[in-house]
């Protein structure tokens, strides 16, 4: 049986490019939805480039952060993808 981390990596995993999923929406999916702070905490410490963590934002439409550049770089990489507008 696959863990909450695993469930949520895979889950993450296979967020296409150009679009993005919330933390609960990650949560929800991954068999937890009142889980979100823990998708947030299994997202910081996510190094693995095949999970396209930059694709996770927050419900509130801000976009959170990200553990490879911060928040501008978070969102230089969801203009490139198209997934934000400028």
């Amino acid at each position: 049986m696959k863990t909450f981390t695993e469930k949520v990596r895979a889950v993450v995993a296979k967020i296409p490019k150009g679009k993005s999923m919330t933390y609960k929406q990650v949560a929800a999916k991954a068999g937890n939805p009142k889980a979100a702070r823990a998708v947030g905490a299994i997202m910081r410490s996510n190094y693995n480039r095949d999970i396209p963590c930059h694709r996770v934002v927050r419900s509130d439409g801000s976009l959170g952060s990200y553990n490879r550049g911060g928040e501008t770089r978070k969102r230089k990489l969801l203009i490139a993808e198209g997934a934000v507008s400028q």
